[in-house]
């Protein structure tokens, strides 16, 4: 840990990737690939570094929200498959053609300006047609089967205009992570993807790759798997939902640790923080933390009653989190001391602090918890408990 100022960071646990990748192909049908989906920095992981990681374990396939996210894949040594899941601008045609990054086609009227600039740039983009069958976002529309027949046709022409070569068509599930209530809408969602793909194919469209499978799919969907699945956030130890029946045994591979920057003693009525909304009723040590909301600690989490785990005992946070500091109680501890660890995500002795627990003070999910850690937070990678590397944004 020389490498890195002992600030705040945040350890990740490759051995707990590549368990859960693990998982992920063994519930898979044998006859998938596996995509690793590696948006948003590997959902906070740091991209590069596990892609690296799936890359050696057998991923088929990468996806990424955007151009930029791929392009940093590829600099950095990935030669897999990639495919850009959002919108990329039709003028990056040669980009995309060159780096043999496969595109996301999700409307007629993109179709034609993404081939005008293939045509102009002298290149073919490899392109991968999104159907939206419910979730609502980008896709041809196809949500009913007798409504949206004339999609059938939409797509052909888009799929055969020039500098185009279609690869792949794909969906994406919008309930597949709610259990037995969200049977009905995704089985109807994948119907309507099963109905569009057969119909191309008899009007001669055949595609190399057809997915429709999240996260939450893959392990209560095995119907849905096809060619390839992609797998989001199991891959980093974080459960969809808790309402998935195929509960996969997943570790989380992410743990976020801080250290004590001050402890003090205050008196019976002395306020914490900006606002004063916290008075203390009685003597206290309180311990200031040097992590914040710039770091991805969200200001809001000490109004939901969160806590940090300092030698192993949980310290309530009190007062608001400052954009780079929190101060929390440490009146029931026996000792402590600049430099001691504090850890606000993982684990320290028998207790755990999760992702979803943070969430849960949040009001919101533990992939957002994950995916806010600010680019200052250096990355620190574990392998059989040792440091494998250290990616600091800030320094390097």
């Amino acid at each position: 840990m020389e490498e890195i100022l002992r600030r705040t960071w945040a350890e990740i646990d490759l051995d707990a990737l590549a368990n859960n990748f693990r998982e992920v192909r063994a519930a898979a049908s044998p006859k998938a690939q596996i995509c690793c989906v590696i948006k948003a920095d590997g959902y906070g992981h740091g991209a590069l570094r596990v892609a690296r990681e799936f890359q050696e374990l057998g991923a088929g396939w990468f996806a990424v929200s955007n151009l930029e996210e791929a392009l940093q894949l590829r600099r950095g040594g990935i030669e897999k498959p990639i495919l850009v899941l959002g919108f990329t601008p039709a003028e990056e045609a040669g980009t995309l053609a060159r780096e043999s990054i496969s595109q996301c086609l999700y409307s007629a009227d993109y179709a034609q300006a993404l081939s005008r600039c293939a045509q102009k740039a002298g290149v073919q983009v490899h392109v991968h047609v999104k159907i939206d069958t419910g979730m609502g976002r980008l896709g041809f529309a196809f949500q009913d089967i007798n409504r949206d027949e004339g999609t059938i046709q939409e797509v052909k022409a888009a799929c055969t205009l020039p500098g185009l070569i279609p690869q792949g068509i794909f969906s994406h599930f919008a309930s597949a992570d709610e259990g037995t209530e969200g049977d009905l809408f995704t089985m109807r969602q994948y119907g309507c993807f099963k109905e569009i793909t057969e119909a191309l194919q008899r009007a001669g469209l055949a595609f190399q790759v057809r997915h429709c499978a999240n996260s939450a799919a893959l392990f209560d969907y095995p119907l849905s798997h096809l060619d390839l699945v992609r797998a989001g956030v199991v891959l980093y130890g974080l459960s969809p939902s808790g309402q998935l029946r195929a509960q996969p045994r997943l570790m989380p591979a992410l743990s976020l640790r801080s250290v004590v920057s001050h402890v003090k003693t205050i008196r019976p009525g002395a306020t914490v923080s900006y606002g004063r909304e916290f008075t203390a009723e009685r003597e206290m040590r309180i311990a200031t933390v040097p992590v914040g909301y710039a770091d991805g600690y969200p200001r809001g989490l000490a109004r939901g009653g969160a806590y940090v785990l300092i030698h192993g005992q949980p310290c309530p946070v009190v007062g608001r989190i400052c954009m780079d500091q929190l101060m929390a109680d440490v009146s029931e501890l026996e000792h402590v001391e600049i430099g001691h660890r504090v850890t606000l995500i993982g684990r320290d002795g028998d207790r755990e602090i999760t992702a979803s627990q943070v969430a849960k003070w949040e009001n919101t999910i533990n992939y957002e918890v994950v995916c806010a850690l600010s680019k200052r937070v250096p990355r620190v990678y574990m392998k059989g408990g040792k440091v494998d590397s250290i990616y600091n944004q800030l320094l390097n």
